[in-house]
């Protein structure tokens, strides 16, 4: 994962200062042909590229909306994936318009007709995905879409990212399987060789490994 951070200072969303303890991830994904993240985050920071329009979400109600996410991914200037962290991750965001903002950390993929585009950024997502559930001791199935959301009377009435998903043949629940995989190999390399300076974190973490139905013979704290 390419992380970097740009935070929407102008934003109206960072402006109330809000905050939240994340109990969940929501997906989502723009809906809209442009994979180009200067459209949505700057000013350029020398590597986003210069949006000459200035239409990014850094202003007080982006194209006139309440909205507001904590991250997004899509395509620098020279073209490679990165992911551009655009609120403190326990900041409450404006991004499902429902219960899910006071709950859920949410991120944006900038979409795009191209199968490649596709892949990378549906591996950026998930390395994205790992990272925030090792900060958070999250798992797999605490990641949904914003589609999952409406219908769990959380969010409003979106099909994203899953209407995108499947066009390349996947889904939230092979997301989650992808996650599972990859949360895995994670949990126990870090916890193997001790990343937590404290061992009651590293319980925590091993209580989640164990409710995701991983093998406990393989998980061990020391």
């Amino acid at each position: 994962m390419d992380l970097n951070k740009l935070i929407l200072t102008k934003n109206d969303c960072f402006k109330a200062g809000v905050k939240i303890k994340p109990e969940g991830i929501m997906v989502h994904s723009t809906g809209v042909n442009n994979p180009n993240l200067k459209r949505y985050v700057g000013p350029d920071d020398g590597r986003l590229g210069e949006n000459h329009y200035k239409n990014y979400w850094n202003q007080a109600r982006p194209d006139g909306r309440e909205v507001c996410v904590h991250a997004f991914i899509g395509k620098l200037g020279n073209g490679k994936i990165a992911t551009y962290q655009t609120l403190p991750w326990d900041h409450r965001a404006w991004h499902a318009g429902g219960l899910a903002n006071d709950t859920h950390i949410g991120f944006e993929i900038c979409e795009n007709n191209d199968s490649a585009y596709f892949h990378g950024a549906y591996i950026e997502a998930l390395e994205l995905c790992a990272y925030l559930c090792q900060k958070f001791y999250l798992i797999e199935r605490d990641v949904i879409g914003h589609n999952e959301g409406y219908k769990q009377g959380i969010a409003s009435n979106h099909a994203d990212p899953e209407h995108w998903f499947k066009k390349y043949g996947k889904s939230m629940n092979s997301f989650r399987e992808d996650l599972k995989v990859l949360l895995l190999g994670e949990k126990l390399y870090r916890i193997q060789l001790g990343a937590f300076r404290s061992k009651d974190n590293a319980e925590k973490l091993l209580v989640r490994v164990k409710q995701a139905g991983f093998n406990d013979a393989f998980v061990k704290v020391e």
